[in-house]
C-alpha cells in the first residue's frame, strides 16, 4: 500500500489541533477542574449532552480543548504528556509548590525553561514558559 504521502505531497492531511483528552478517574473531577482551571487558568466549557453522562469535563484556554474523560480502568499517564505554554512560569510553579505539588525542573533543552508536574490523579504535565 502506498502512503498517502506519497499520493498526495501537494496536501497536508493534518491542519490543526481540535482537542487532547487526559484520562482520569470516576469521581476525580473536582480535583481537577481545581488544577487545570483554578491553577492553569481554562475555563470548563458545556459538554454536549449526549456525552455528559459519561462523567468528566471539557475546559479550554483559547483556542485548545481539552477533554477529561472517565476511564474504569484508569491508570496515570507518566510519560505521554501535555506540553502547556504558560506565562509567569515562575510564579506558577511557586503556587504548584506552595499547594503541595512537585515540581521538576528540567534543563535538557538550552533554550527552553520548563518544569514537570503532575496533576492530582498523576498524570504528567509539562510546563513551557511563554518566551
Amino acid at each position: 500500500m502506498t502512503p498517502i504521502s506519497e499520493i498526495r505531497k501537494d496536501m497536508t492531511m493534518i491542519t490543526a489541533l481540535d482537542h487532547i483528552q487526559l484520562a482520569l478517574p470516576e469521581g476525580s473531577e473536582d480535583d481537577l477542574r481545581a488544577f487545570y482551571c483554578d491553577y492553569l487558568g481554562m475555563v470548563e466549557i458545556p459538554k454536549p449532552a449526549p456525552l455528559a453522562a459519561r462523567g468528566g469535563f471539557w475546559a479550554r484556554a483559547g483556542q485548545l480543548e481539552v477533554h477529561f474523560g472517565v476511564d474504569p480502568d484508569f491508570q496515570p499517564a507518566r510519560k505521554a504528556h501535555p506540553a502547556f505554554m504558560v506565562a509567569n512560569l515562575d510564579d506558577l510553579a511557586r503556587d504548584f509548590t506552595d499547594a503541595g505539588y512537585e515540581i521538576t525542573w528540567d534543563t535538557a533543552l538550552p533554550d527552553v525553561k520548563r518544569c514537570f508536574t503532575h496533576d492530582p490523579v498523576g498524570n504528567r504535565v509539562e510546563l513551557i514558559a511563554q518566551s
